[in-house]
């Protein structure tokens, strides 16, 4: 009995590519204001007005009542981070509930994928520091993570025409990828727990939750909710982004009609990520990384005595030859392990051009890093060096490996553009399950549990 082999990196439903491309545009803008905001912290923290921008960044605000007196630098990773987790919180939730990734077999490329790419940057990271200095591994989680504006920034600076579903399987990656590093952020970097404060924030987590079910979206009830969630995840020691993650698990992603089942109508998730998706791309991520990047360098020589340091050394090889390694590997052996082929169209060269991607390790890099050794220490300087190295490395390896197959990239493009039959569908999507789903009365709709086939050419 021969079995049929499943495609890997295939493209997905047209309704879901759509989608993906609506959020990979917002991102891509907040992924050029997040290397413009990064590139000004850098210039301003190495000028002779270092002063001014160290003073803004560790400026208290704040009750102190409430244990809330934090820096301005603390309130945009612990405040504005959540935001972005919020964001990739609803993500996730709708990729798995319904997107493409409620398909089992689909969703098993990219958190295969995410979990390679974080277990072996981890892994070359503990290799450099075993014999480095006290506290150094306590970093090793810092090139597992993946920043999805940052690495769409590169892909619009070097205009490459990466077909769709490369973009859905990058962003897919990096949203998987998140999450893992909320988990590690919640179980590895709180030092002390208050058990009080951590059962008391799930009261407001519960009435958030109850509410958004009942499809309740009155901000002057939801946003206190929030907040409280918020103050009492950061009070009992547990990092409060992860208050971002829960809050955006309880938003319902599809609508349940009176009888309980599924109605043509999207849940809240979507309403609320069109709304907050802005703000986090355009506003939280990039302020949290003016107010992260700004490494004081010190010159050549102190350039030198960072990119020597075994911690940013760590780091760069993670992000680099971890990440290209992890996710490639990983993605090998989904498709030894599950007789599933790569797109005809696509090849292993795509697959290590997409893993250098992931190595662009910025957001959540910098915030494990400030986790991890304080912002006051000189493993939180070389780590960030050792962060924007990484992350440039990886950018411009990935730019030559993708930037060559850019020739076959366009013409994938362009046959994700044909539509021939002026039907609203590319011609790359007309299937019989394409058109039934967008047009429910079309006759040519297959009967109930009729498996689908593409169109015949011509």
């Amino acid at each position: 009995m021969t079995s049929t082999s499943t495609r890997l990196l295939g493209r997905g439903s047209w309704r879901e590519t759509q989608r993906i491309a609506s959020v990979l545009r917002k991102e891509t803008v907040g992924g050029a204001l997040l290397l413009v905001a990064a590139f000004i912290a850098l210039v301003w923290a190495n000028s002779p007005w270092a002063g001014a921008y160290e003073t803004l960044r560790d400026t208290r605000v704040g009750p102190a009542s409430l244990h809330l007196d934090l820096t301005l630098g603390t309130w945009a990773a612990d405040g504005l981070l959540a935001i972005f987790f919020f964001v990739a919180g609803l993500e996730l939730k709708r990729e798995f509930v319904a997107g493409d990734l409620r398909d089992p077999a689909r969703a098993a490329l990219p958190i295969a994928a995410a979990v390679g790419g974080m277990a072996v940057p981890a892994l070359f990271f503990v290799l450099f520091n075993l014999g480095g200095p006290e506290g150094a591994l306590r970093g090793w989680a810092i090139p597992s993570a993946t920043d999805i504006a940052f690495a769409l920034a590169v892909l619009a600076v070097i205009s490459t025409h990466l077909p769709s579903a490369l973009r859905t399987f990058l962003l897919t990656l990096a949203v998987v990828d998140d999450l893992l590093a909320i988990v590690v952020i919640a179980v590895f970097y709180t030092a002390q727990l208050n058990v009080v404060a951590l059962l008391l924030s799930l009261a407001p987590l519960a009435l958030f939750g109850f509410l958004v079910q009942k499809r309740i979206r009155s901000w002057w009830l939801l946003l206190p909710l929030a907040l409280l969630c918020w103050v009492l995840m950061h009070e009992s020691g547990v990092h409060a982004t992860v208050a971002g993650v829960l809050l955006a698990f309880t938003v319902p992603v599809v609508r349940s009609d009176a009888a309980g089942g599924p109605d043509a109508g999207p849940g809240l998730a979507e309403h609320f990520e069109h709304l907050i998706r802005p703000i986090s791309a355009g506003v939280a991520v990039p302020i949290f990384a003016f107010f992260s990047a700004g490494v004081t360098i010190g010159g050549l020589s102190g350039l030198g005595a960072s990119l020597g340091d075994s911690i940013a050394i760590g780091i760069m090889v993670g992000l680099v030859a971890g990440k290209a390694i992890g996710i490639t590997a990983a993605t090998w052996l989904v498709a030894r392990f599950t007789r599933a082929q790569l797109d005809e169209n696509l090849g292993w060269p795509d697959v290590v051009g997409l893993a250098l991607l992931g190595g662009m390790g910025f957001t959540v890099s910098l915030l494990i890093t400030e986790l991890a050794y304080g912002a006051e220490s000189e493993s939180y300087d070389h780590a960030k060096v050792g962060i924007l190295f990484g992350t440039l490395a990886a950018a411009a390896l990935a730019t030559v490996i993708l930037r060559l197959r850019n020739r076959r990239y366009k013409v994938m493009y362009e046959e994700e553009r044909s539509d021939v039959d002026r039907d609203g569908i590319p011609d790359a999507w007309d299937t019989v399950d394409d058109r039934a789903e967008h047009d429910p009365d079309w006759e040519g709709a297959p009967p109930p549990g009729r498996t689908a086939r593409p169109f015949a050419d011509g």
